[in-house]
């Protein structure tokens, strides 16, 4: 079976467990999203979700969370871990956003990289989430799972992004991140994985490699 054959027989399984997916970040708008994501680094989606009613309720606008303290944000988002720098991140990108571009989060890939605490995977979740942008974030879970299921030997998110860019279609890509993501929470582990029960891996899985 080519590579190829494999990740269309992959999609398939995820379009029959997951026809519908959420976004599992809860927001209101591209702000509140690309504050939800920034603050989802090393954290889970569950707790950020269980911060962000706060952290809107202090300031949901780039306007009002510049007018906010550093200490103050700290002071809210800090069960989600490194507080002081996501902190410091969200303080200094809503006031670029003010001063750049309106108030508004930038719907341009190069544009969101270049604000603070924002890097590739971020970007390209606000331009999936967001704004509807064809693109294919990878974090190191969905980096894990590509790597099991042999559709990249990439050694890093980068060139995994890649190699799953070319055997997925581009139109496909937006739904197929959320679908590998709630895979690998159901089905694919990183640990305790027992890849007989899983139903990609039990067809199409590295078998000498299980973690």
């Amino acid at each position: 079976m080519t590579r190829q054959e494999k990740a269309n027989a992959i999609a398939k399984i995820l379009d029959e467990l997951y026809p519908e997916v959420p976004i599992p970040l809860n927001h209101q708008d591209p702000y509140t999203l690309l504050v939800a994501v920034l603050l989802s680094a090393q954290c889970t989606d569950e707790r950020v979700n269980k911060v962000t009613p706060h952290l809107f309720e202090l300031a949901d606008n780039p306007h009002d969370m510049a007018e906010q303290s550093v200490e103050d944000i700290q002071s809210v988002i800090r069960p989600c871990g490194l507080a002081p720098r996501k902190s410091q991140a969200i303080y200094d990108l809503s006031h670029i956003l003010i001063e750049k571009h309106g108030g508004q989060v930038p719907r341009d890939m190069k544009a969101l990289e270049a604000l603070p605490g924002v890097g590739h995977k971020t970007a390209s979740v606000v331009m999936s989430q967001a704004f509807g942008e064809p693109a294919f974030p990878v974090d190191t879970h969905i980096h894990r799972l590509a790597y099991r299921w042999t559709l990249s030997t990439g050694k890093n998110v980068e060139k995994t992004e890649a190699d799953l860019k070319k055997v997925f279609p581009r139109e496909k890509w937006n739904k197929l991140h959320l679908q590998i993501i709630y895979f690998g929470r159901e089905y694919c582990p990183a640990r305790g994985h027992d890849p007989n029960k899983c139903p990609i891996c039990s067809k199409y899985g590295r078998k000498s490699l299980f973690s």
